[in-house]
């Protein structure tokens, strides 16, 4: 108690400035959210604190800030590390410089895989990384009992995190249909975590979106469409707007962005791969380009930083006043978003700040997580005796499928690839040797006219999935995933072209993120080989497994209508 009151006596002292503060930025411009307003003058830093803003101040050090303009640091509402495809330590290398000090992180991915071990693995990085990491506790493992993951969560499983310092609630809550028929065990969950929970509703509306939002779901990271968010805004559901490598909706959701709506909005990445980060940027990306697009930067900035610190009750971060954490952004530009400088709790970014965080905690108990037997092309066949076939149809950039309908024709019984038609198949094998699972069926979209490519990445029960026009190159694929540890593989023409090793639980590289954009890089254009024009065809192939998002879908047990929550037949 002591120790307290000499540094709440050091703030005041330092605020005051009868003595000098640990570190002044001299001559800065500083963005009040408040006011809109633009002030000079100087930030006194207090240890991890700001102690007072105009000045002057005297500092034991002192930093120029001439020619910048600080801005709170800025807060990712919803984010799966395991989408930049390295570990947490490598995550906030990645993006930390970009301005990021705080993100809202779901690890439901590596748990799909491990259970709690990978909640108690983010956790442990969490304690231990410059940046802050609130682990959201993963509420849908499995998302649905429509697939097999490698873990069950059940509330018995979370209780022991109900109470976890370092998160903020409940991760995104995708069993929409389990809340709808007041299934108890979905209810023994959002018990635990009362009024903190996060939302996965895509196009939910009326009285079923009342019903989320009646069992303490806060938030929703996918509108798809201004009137989808319009709605979710008006029933009081903070709106998240999310711009990733695959699910791009800023541009549909940027006249939500007023000073007036932004209380009530958030920006988030949810899945962002390191190649997009490295080439365009983080959520200073995102700022640039709202503000580019006609958006006030006071309501772009408080987005970005207040709004997402309020929601989420961090109440000692978000602005630049007397008492709150010195997380600051200094840019150089502040309408394009550029980064000059990124201090967290008071201390300037850098690599020597990156070092100092020691060794991170050990991966390796994440090793060998692809437990599936060979595969071999004759179980890429679909057999059927009916011409009428159902094909996911895919949106380039989105997240949403459509529900196409297709004759194709029976050849010795069963139904062929059309690449003259766009028609590929698409597999997911059940990987983590719980019961050998293996179901085919018709993908639209990929433009494939050869060869095949196969991921470990599969939303969110992570199984093997593989997309493709050629049975033998699917299996090759699927194969020299199995061999690798998990990853992403391309083969063509009855050879691997290449094979990005995700080693750890089949999500994570062990490299750092710099070597991975450059392999993520070299395997795209790879891809073009087999004719696919897709930007991030790995990440697009990645969600096509995930039962929560309309409108067809495809998990280890077989097609998803997930609008109905029911198989069909291939």
């Amino acid at each position: 108690m002591r120790a307290e009151r000499n540094n709440l006596a050091e703030m005041i002292a330092q605020a005051q400035g009868k003595k000098p503060a640990s570190l002044v930025i001299r001559n800065v411009s500083i963005f009040n959210l408040i006011t809109g307003k633009i002030q000079r003058g100087d930030i006194a830093l207090c240890g991890d604190r700001i102690a007072g803003v105009g000045g002057p101040y005297r500092g034991e050090r002192e930093l120029d800030g001439t020619g910048l303009t600080a801005v709170p640091g800025f807060i990712d509402a919803h984010v799966h590390v395991e989408s930049s495809m390295v570990t947490p330590f490598e995550f906030e290398r990645c993006v930390l410089p970009h301005g990021v000090t705080t993100a809202i992180c779901d690890p439901h991915e590596l748990a799909n895989v491990a259970g709690t071990r990978a909640i108690d693995y983010f956790l442990e990085c969490a304690r231990r990384m410059c940046m802050d990491l609130r682990i959201q506790i993963c509420s849908c493992v499995p998302s649905t009992s429509l697939e097999t993951a490698g873990a069950v969560l059940g509330a018995e499983e979370l209780r022991r995190y109900a109470a976890e310092p370092l998160s903020c609630g409940l991760a995104e809550f995708m069993n929409v249909p389990g809340i709808l028929t007041e299934d108890p065990e979905v209810l023994a969950k959002l018990e635990l975590f009362r009024n903190r929970v996060d939302g996965h509703c895509p196009q939910l509306t009326g009285k079923a979106l009342d019903a989320c939002l009646a069992a303490g779901v806060r938030n929703c990271h996918e509108s798809h469409s201004l009137a989808e968010a319009e709605e979710k805004l008006a029933r009081g559901m903070q709106v998240l707007i999310r711009e990733g490598s695959v699910a791009r909706n800023l541009d549909a959701l940027l006249p939500l962005i007023t000073v007036g709506n932004s209380p009530f909005l958030c920006f988030c990445t949810d899945d962002r791969n390191p190649l997009d980060i490295a080439e365009t940027g983080h959520l200073d990306h995102l700022i640039a380009r709202a503000i580019s697009g006609g958006a006030d930067p006071l309501a772009v900035y408080r987005v970005a930083c207040w709004s997402p610190a309020v929601h989420f009750g961090l109440s000692d971060r978000g602005l630049i006043v007397p008492g709150r954490r010195a997380d600051l952004v200094l840019l150089s530009d502040l309408e394009r978003c550029q980064v000059a400088k990124v201090l967290k709790d008071g201390v300037v970014v850098d690599e020597q700040r990156f070092a100092a965080r020691g060794v991170p905690p050990d991966p390796s108990q994440f090793l060998n997580t692809i437990r599936c037997g060979e595969v071999s092309a004759e179980q890429f066949q679909v057999h059927s005796t009916r011409s009428r076939t159902p094909v996911i149809g895919i949106r380039p950039l989105s997240l949403l499928t459509d529900f196409l309908e297709q004759d194709l024709p029976l050849v010795d019984g069963c139904k062929p690839f059309l690449p003259q038609e766009d028609i590929a198949k698409i597999a997911v094998l059940e990987r983590h040797g719980r019961n050998g699972n293996i179901a085919v069926g018709f993908v639209k979209g990929f433009g494939m006219k050869s060869g095949a490519i196969a991921s470990s990445v599969g939303h969110d029960s992570h199984n093997l999935c593989t997309v493709g026009v050629s049975e033998e190159d699917m299996a090759l694929a699927v194969n020299a995933l199995r061999e690798t540890g998990g990853g992403f593989s391309v083969a063509v023409n009855g050879r691997v072209l290449d094979l990005l090793p995700l080693p750890v639980g089949g999500l994570l590289s062990c490299h750092d993120f710099e070597t991975v954009a450059e392999e993520l890089r070299r395997i795209h254009a790879a891809v073009k080989a087999t004719g696919c024009p897709l930007e991030t065809p790995f990440l697009q192939l990645a969600f096509l497994p995930l039962p929560v998002i309309p409108s067809l879908r495809i998990t280890d047990r077989g097609i998803v209508d997930v609008e109905k929550f029911a198989f069909v037949a291939p």
